[in-house]
This record gives C-alpha cells, structure tokens and sequence, in this order.
C-alpha cells in the first residue's frame, strides 16, 4: 500500500513538472515569436525611410506641402545641397514650393500661390542680411503700407508640411512624423472684420493672427496626436 502511495505521489510530481515545463517553453516559444514579429515589422518601416540628402529628395519632400493636384506642375526653390538658392524645379502652375533646408534640423517644407512671391523674397532677402524677426516685420509693414511691397491677393494660402524628422520615404514622400499647418494671408484684416478668434478655441479651429497689419493671416493648426 506505501508503495503504491508513493509511487502515485512520484507520478504525480513528474506530471506537474512536465506540465510546468510545457507551460514555460510555450510561453517562451510565444513572446519569442512575439518580440520576432514586432522586431520584424519595426525593421520594415525603418527600412522604408531614407534621408532627405539629395536635390530629388528635396524636390519629392517639398512638393508634398502642396495639394495632391498641383504637385505635378509646381515650382520648387530653395537651398540645394550644396547649398546654393536655385530654382530646383521648374513648374507651369500657381505654386511655388520652398524645399527644407538641409542644413537646419528636422523639417520644413512650404507652398504658397506666386503671387506671394515678392513677400516671400523679401522676407529670405531681409534674413541673410541678418535681421531679426522683430526687424523683418516692421520693414515689411512699411514697405505693404506704403506699396512699394505687394503682399498678392488677399486669401492667398500657404501649406506648411513640417516635422522633427529628416528621413522621408521614396515611395510616398512622406516624411518621417510630418504634419501639415494652413495660413491664409487676409492682409490688414482683423477679428472685428472676419468674426475670427485672436487665439485659437481649439485644435485645427482657425484664428487670426497678427491682426490689423500686412502680416494678418488666419492659422488652422493641426490637432495633435
């Protein structure tokens, strides 16, 4: 009879311990196979992203600040890599695009309608003679107020396409955690004329800003993710 007793209770161990060693290699086996995939698919999606480091990245990223249907025909100017001001592409359309410039951090990518131009080149004109922000407004509001500077139509809009990253993707030009910010040039309006709050309510809700001078814009920020 202890014989058989404890012949039951040694069969009984060994089935608990195969069954807690099944259990354990089966877990194992599962959150290995787990990390795997995980791994697998981060190294996929890293993959796809390259640097933005050649004049035709810097043409295929600035063009995504413009709408879908007026990227083909867009102009795109700015900073090469070698970092010279040039024309990157010539376009037939209203757009022109200003690439990121490769020699800031993270990204910046902008689209505006040509006739913006002149306050676009005067501002990049006042810039590399060194003034500061302060200093570039107060000219141009001279210069607008005056007329010897032309600020285009009133509405005209400017897409920005901006990130932290500089790596972007060849097959979509989609830039590593961009997203995209609206304005829309009113010149001299102000919140009294549009309806428009001077601060904004919420996320992706317009305002105006810098409201009663040749710099009022309406801002529609993104939302936050």
């Amino acid at each position: 009879m202890k014989t058989f007793i404890a012949t039951c209770i040694l069969s009984g161990l060994l089935l608990s311990c195969n069954t807690k060693d099944k259990s354990e290699k089966s877990q194992s086996e599962t959150e290995g196979a787990d990390t795997s995939k995980v791994e697998q698919v981060t190294d996929e999606t890293n993959a796809a992203y390259v640097d933005i480091n050649t004049d035709e990245a810097l043409i295929a990223t600035a063009l995504m600040a413009a709408p879908k249907e007026h990227r083909e025909g867009a102009t795109v100017i700015g900073y090469n890599m070698a970092g010279e001001f040039v024309t990157l592409k010539e376009g037939n359309n209203d757009l022109i695009c200003l690439a990121d410039d490769p020699k800031r951090d993270g990204f910046n990518a902008a689209c505006y309608h040509k006739d913006m131009e002149p306050f676009m080149a005067r501002g990049r004109e006042l810039r590399e003679e060194g003034k500061t922000a302060g200093e570039i407004f107060n000219i141009r509001e001279e210069e607008a107020k005056s007329g010897k500077l032309s600020m285009g139509k009133a509405g005209s809009t400017l897409h920005i396409y901006y990130g932290k990253g500089n790596s972007y993707d060849p097959e979509t030009s989609k830039v590593d955690g961009a997203k995209y910010r609206y304005v829309v040039y009113m010149p001299w309006a102000t919140a009294e004329s549009t309806g428009l709050p001077e601060k904004p309510m919420a996320a992706n809700h317009p305002w105006i800003m810098n409201p009663g001078t040749h710099r009022a814009h309406i801002m529609i920020s993104p939302i936050n993710e």
